[in-house]
């Protein structure tokens, strides 16, 4: 069971922090000319777009923010807590 939780908490962990990276290096995409910043925004795109996309549709956006990356955090962490209880 262990093993489980280790996975899951990884899982989130990442998915987290590449959330919180796609949304800072989108506030320094709009004028940038660097290969690797844009290589690395379209591989955290590939990697969070499966969660943000379904999210986006559902949450309308606040003027000009989007909130949906904070809402999918705070949904990570609530499935990352609920699983870990229900396996230990």
């Amino acid at each position: 069971m262990t093993t489980v939780i280790l996975i899951v908490d990884l899982v989130v962990q990442v998915l987290t922090i590449a959330i919180f990276i796609r949304v800072i290096l989108s506030w320094f995409m709009i004028s940038t000319r660097n290969q690797i910043v844009i290589n690395l925004y379209q591989a955290l795109a590939v990697l969070t777009e499966p969660i943000l996309g379904p999210l986006r549709r559902i949450i309308p956006t606040l003027g000009r923010i989007d909130i949906s990356p904070i809402v999918a955090i705070i949904l990570l962490q609530v499935i990352r807590t609920v699983v870990i209880q229900a396996l230990s």
